[in-house]
This record gives structure tokens, sequence and C-alpha cells, in this order.
């Protein structure tokens, strides 16, 4: 890294040396605090005397997950910078992005601190109603509004190749749709698993499905992604009419099947479902299981929405959208039993199955192994009923 990376002590001094930050907090009176539950980046949370705030993300030249034995690009933030700033022309769900340093790799973002991460609220317990609805519409929004269908052809591929993202999708390649069903060094689950494990990668209708969506990945573009939208990239606040969602976290980002952040958005909402019907909650699990159908209908819905003011209706009728949707949905469902098995299996699992205790880890880890592979092989002929009805026998 040229420049230095930012320490709790530099922060304010960083901030004063910046013109586009020092108008909004006052670094003398700052009170800076790390926080430290990211997996790539240095994140600092700042507040002043008067009780301005603001957020720091500083890209590392690693994974901050496993260190500098894994190293990775900073230019990762000027592709999450321009993520964030075409997703929020299009939604309003998308955490602010106030100031970019090209030169240092550091994010400046509002501050969510009365926000919670929406997966932490699930764990426990909380209240989900209109959360994944909300997003769904966010990824109808960004897919059109980052599509040709908007932008036209000739700047669309313009934005596409400016938005290439290589290392950050190899991770994505690596570790949701080829280390679970190949086997890898970094895959692991506690030994009541590693039967039904076994079985699930001995199975050759699971590892052709998960190829099949590999390639789908890798060979489509069709809008810019978050590329990572699961339920601790989206911080919430409140219920009913008071509901905020933000999405955060688009370092990830890249052109690419619309249905791949439909489908991680959908399998973290599966692991909140089992993690509670392993806790014997079946109402809530069932709950948490229909926000899948009810978040693709709510994507349908501004899918026609958007269509509606599309670029040149007369070179893309309706018919166009009609065939695309089905498209759309079995790319989610395949996507969805990647992530699904990648939560499980792979590197950087998701606490909904992890602070289970041994019985009930046993019972929703198998779960979503079988709802990875019910996902991924039936995905063409899949109802939400038959997806309910698999959550709920799993």
């Amino acid at each position: 890294m040229a420049e230095p990376v930012l320490t709790t002590a530099s922060v304010p001094g960083y901030i004063a040396g910046r013109a586009a930050l020092r108008g909004l907090v006052d670094p003398e009176t700052l009170s800076v605090s790390e926080v430290g539950d990211g997996n790539l980046n240095l994140v600092f949370r700042c507040a002043d005397g008067a009780g301005r705030r603001l957020v720091l993300k500083q890209a590392l030249p690693y994974v901050r997950l496993v260190g500098p034995d894994w190293p990775m690009t900073e230019e990762r933030a000027t592709r999450e910078a321009g993520a964030i700033q075409a997703h929020s022309a299009v939604s309003g769900d998308v955490c602010r992005l106030i100031d970019f340093d090209a030169v240092r790799h550091v994010l400046a973002l509002e501050d969510l601190s009365d926000h919670e991460v929406f997966r932490n609220r699930l764990n426990d317990g909380g209240p989900h109603a209109e959360i994944a609805e909300r997003l769904a519409e966010y990824v109808a929004d960004v897919a059109f509004g980052t599509s040709f269908l908007t932008v036209g052809e000739e700047e669309f591929r313009r934005r596409a190749a400016a938005a290439a993202n290589p290392e950050l999708c190899a991770i994505t390649e690596d570790l949701i749709l080829t280390e679970p069903y190949l086997g890898a060094e970094r895959n692991s689950v506690r030994p009541s698993l590693e039967p039904v494990l076994a079985a699930l990668q001995a199975d050759a209708s699971w590892l052709a499905a998960a190829m099949a969506m590999k390639r789908r990945f890798l060979t489509t573009q069709e809008a810019l992604l978050h590329g990572d939208l699961h339920t601790g990239s989206v911080f919430v606040r409140g219920t009913g009419a008071e509901l905020s969602v933000k999405a955060f976290d688009s370092e990830f980002a890249c052109y690419g099947p619309v249905g791949f952040d439909l489908g991680l958005l959908w399998s973290n909402m599966l692991f909140a479902g089992v993690r509670a019907a392993a806790l014997g909650e079946p109402d809530r699990a069932r709950s948490l299981f229909g926000t899948v159908e009810s978040s693709w209908q709510r994507f349908v819905a501004r899918s026609w929405h958007r269509w509606a003011l599309r670029r040149e209706p007369a070179k893309y009728p309706d018919p166009y959208l009609v065939g695309w949707l089905p498209e759309i949905l079995r790319d989610s469902f395949g996507f969805a039993g990647c992530e699904a098995a990648r939560r499980t299996i792979g590197l950087a699992k998701v606490s909904d199955l992890e602070t289970l205790d041994d019985d009930a880890y046993e019972v929703a880890g198998a779960a979503m192994l079988r709802l990875s592979r019910t996902l991924l092989v039936e995905r063409g002929t899949l109802t939400f009923d038959g997806l309910c009805e698999a959550a709920l026998r799993a």
C-alpha cells in the first residue's frame, strides 16, 4: 500500500486534511472507533462533539479475514464507489456515499449506527416484514436502471467494461460457485454434517447444476449487481411506515445475471427460516420461507413499473419482459442453491447457523444442504409452494 493505513489515531488528521469531510464533522472533537467485523476492509465510525457522524472504509491490499497471505487489489474501493453512485441514482435504499479518496482508497459513507444489521435482527427473532420485499424492489430498480433498456446499448457496454471487477469476481467464482462442490481446504462443517456433505458432493446432478450456474455468472451481463446481497449487507431500522432499509458493502459489484442478487438474498432468508425451525419456531420459519415468494412478486411488480420507462419501447415490446422474468426466476433459484451450499460448507459462513448448538446446527445445516440440491437441480421446474414444502420438510 503506497499510502498509509488509517488508524483510530490518524483518522482525525485525515478528515482535517480532506476538504469534502472537514466541514461535516469536527476533527478536534472527534471520537473514532474501529468496526472490527468486516472480512475485507478497515472500517471506522466517527462522531464529533456535536453528534455529527460519518463512517470511513479503507480497502487494504489483502483480504482482512485471512491477512497478507491473500493479496487483494485496493481498486475494489473504486469499483464500490462507482456501484454506490450508480445504485443510488435509481434507488433510495442504498447507504449514501459522501466522498471517495481514490489515492488512499477510502470511502466516506453515511453513518447508520441508528440502524441494525438485518442478520442480527433475524438471529434475535426480530421483525422482518417488508424488508426482503423492499430489497427485491431495489434489485429491480438496479436491474432496469443500469441495464441497456435504460442507458442504451452502447453506453451499457462502456459501463460494463469500466466496472469489470475480476479480482472480486474470482472470489465469488471460487467460494460460491466452485469450492463447495469440488472440495477445498477452506471448506469445513461440524462432524455431524460430514456424511450429508459427502453424499451431496458425490451427487453428479448437484455438481452439474452448480457448474451451470457458474457458467451463467461468468458469461451473462444484464445489470450492475450488488454482488453480495445477503442479510449481513443490509442495515434496517424500525418497522411499518417507519421502516428504513439500506444496502451496503457492494465491493463485489459487477455486471452479471440479475438473479444472482435475488438468489443470495433468498438463500439468506432461508437460513433465517431453518434457524427458526431448528429452534422450535415453526410459524416464524414458515413466515421467513414465505418471503421468497412475496419478494419475487414485488420484484415482478417493480419490473413492470420500470419496464414502462424503458428507453426504446418499439425495440423491446412486452413479450421481451414476459420471456425474461422466468429466466431471472430460474437463475434466482439456482444462485440461491449455490449460496446455501457456500454459507454452510465454505469460507465466510453465517451466524444464523454457526451460533447454534450442535443439535440445532445438525438440523439446520442438513436442511440447507438439502435445500441447496432442490434449488439447483430443480430450478427449472421448482414452484414457490414446492420450495416452501421442501423447506418445511428439511
